[in-house]
């Protein structure tokens, strides 16, 4: 298949119920683009029920829309959220370094609405009462529910030293969450004295994109190298080595961007103190300390506190939602489902999964409200690329399916040995590739 019919098809893949084609809204510059195809939703499969969907990301937004077009009228879908509209994370680096405004990454929830029939609330959720499916809204009112689908992406945690979050806000942005933050790191770069370093921390996994500590790295160095030539960024993993993609960043870090990335793996902070710009970390066992122009810290993450009261965050590390994940209902309570980066699963927290995930609870949910059970063998993909300088890129790919061994989605063995497949190189035509994947991947979950 021609690779770029592959990308159109790629967020399509795996799931019985999903038979429709994917539109690509690619411009050739990578804005968005294009009309989207909108299919109709259907008035005559029998299933009726009462869906309530927290939160309006990539997962959010993706369940809502599938639940209505592929379970019709009958289904009603409330998506609360309390933000006007969604800003990607993915492509929000490229923010950093001038190549894209901020707007260019806003989608909104008004198709969703207007054509889907998703009854959109501005609001937020503040308790979950499963007993009575219910869920208390900060307004003070509240829904009740038949099935209640959690997609509140992730609260972050403090760095030692720091006493509040609005530290990020206004100092050492994390920018991990798209907004405010990026421009802040955008702005604090662009001011910068040439001569100073930036400092980019990575928490231990598992964390939002795997790769996209790496990237930033990566795309920070290429701008320094035109703006700052005389900095470079000094990369805090606390991870033992770079956890994926290894040989494509390895040879960025020392070919592409040598001598301008200075990456020290296992890295541990000990503290971090905002208003000097200073970092203590510990290293091979020696105490070390630094000064920065700029610090991008990426702190360590978790589901929000929400699931933490409802008693849904039972993850053996305790951070995230443990699900099953043929309907990504938690084990913990029924009636909950938990999609996107909340869940604990064996897939990467990633916006391509989150949407995958979408479909996949959207299926399961529809089946249940009919009185089957969830597909037994779903199977999932995780694209994503990967920008190393201003016009080439690499990307990363893998399928999953069920084993019903182990209950996980895993890489099967025979597909490269059970590992994802990465690209041999960074190269220009993965660039124009990666704006093709991007613009899809948005229309298929807001248009």
């Amino acid at each position: 298949m021609n690779r770029r019919n592959f990308l159109g098809l790629l967020t399509a893949s795996g799931l019985g119920l999903l038979t429709l084609p994917i539109i690509s809204h690619a411009d050739d510059d990578g804005k968005k683009g294009g009309a989207p195809v909108l299919f109709p939703v259907p008035t005559n499969t029998g299933l009726n029920g009462n869906i309530v969907v927290v939160g309006g990301g990539m997962a959010g937004a993706t369940v809502a829309k599938y639940l209505r077009l592929w379970g019709g009228t009958g289904v009603n879908v409330t998506l609360v959220e309390q933000s006007p509209s969604y800003i990607s994370n993915i492509m929000s680096n490229t923010v950093l370094t001038g190549q894209r405004d901020l707007s260019s990454l806003v989608y909104g929830y008004d198709t969703l609405a207007s054509h889907y029939g998703v009854h959109r609330i501005t609001d937020e959720v503040t308790a979950i009462h499963a007993g009575q499916k219910q869920v208390s809204l900060a307004n003070g009112g509240s829904l009740a529910y038949d099935r209640l689908v959690l997609a509140p992406g992730l609260q972050f945690d403090l760095l030692p030293g720091m006493t509040s979050l609005d530290e990020y806000d206004t100092r050492i942005p994390h920018a991990w969450k798209a907004g405010p933050q990026t421009q802040l790191l955008h702005d604090q770069l662009v001011n910068m004295a040439d001569g100073e370093d930036v400092v980019l921390s990575i928490p231990l996994a598992p964390y939002r994109c795997p790769p996209g500590p790496y990237e930033r790295a990566c795309v920070i160095a290429d701008w320094l190298k035109s703006h700052k030539p005389n900095s470079k960024i000094i990369v805090l993993d606390a991870n033992p080595d770079i956890i994926v993609e290894k040989e494509n960043f390895l040879h960025a870090f020392t070919v592409t961007h040598a001598g301008v990335v200075d990456y020290r793996p296992g890295s541990t902070i000990t503290h971090v103190n905002s208003a000097n710009l200073g970092i203590d970390y510990v290293r091979g066992g020696i105490a070390q300390h630094i000064y920065a122009g700029v610090i991008n810290a990426i702190p360590p993450q978790r589901a929000p506190q929400l699931l933490a009261d409802a008693g849904l965050l039972n993850s053996p590390n305790g951070r995230f939602a443990a699900v099953n994940v043929l309907s990504y209902e938690s084990t913990a309570q029924v009636g909950i489902h938990v999609i996107g980066d909340a869940s604990h699963t064996t897939q990467p927290k990633a916006g391509h999964i989150g949407n995958q995930q979408g479909k996949t609870c959207a299926d399961a949910i529809l089946r249940l409200l009919g009185g089957q059970q969830p597909d037994p063998a779903p199977v999932t993909n995780s694209a994503c690329y990967t920008p190393i300088t201003a016009t080439t890129a690499t990307w990363l790919s893998a399928v999953y399916q069920f084993d019903p061994m182990t209950g996980a989605m895993t890489i099967p063995s025979q597909h490269n040995n059970g590992n994802a497949i990465a690209a041999s190189a960074a190269t220009t035509g993965n660039y124009k590739d990666m704006l093709i994947w991007f613009n899809t991947l948005m229309g298929d979950t807001f248009s």
